[in-house]
């Protein structure tokens, strides 16, 4: 069997590679239970902050939080 005698750059690798992403009409999308959006699937909802019954904080950004401190 026959062995590289020099080892391949990262880009010259990267390059091989190119063509093997994944397509963009394979990527699966589900609906949001609470408010029907569309999401990707065990990821949290963009526009309601919910995953998996709960709020979660850190995807929606809440209104007049900062002002309220003032």
């Amino acid at each position: 069997m026959a062995l590289p005698k020099r080892r391949h750059s990262k880009s010259r690798r990267n390059k091989k590679r190119t063509h093997q992403g994944i397509p963009l009409d394979s990527i699966a999308v589900v609906t949001c239970s609470r408010c029907s959006a569309a999401i990707r699937p065990h990821n949290a909802c963009s526009s309601c902050g919910y995953y998996k019954g709960r709020q979660v904080d850190h995807t929606v950004k809440q209104k007049d939080k900062s002002k309220a401190r003032g």
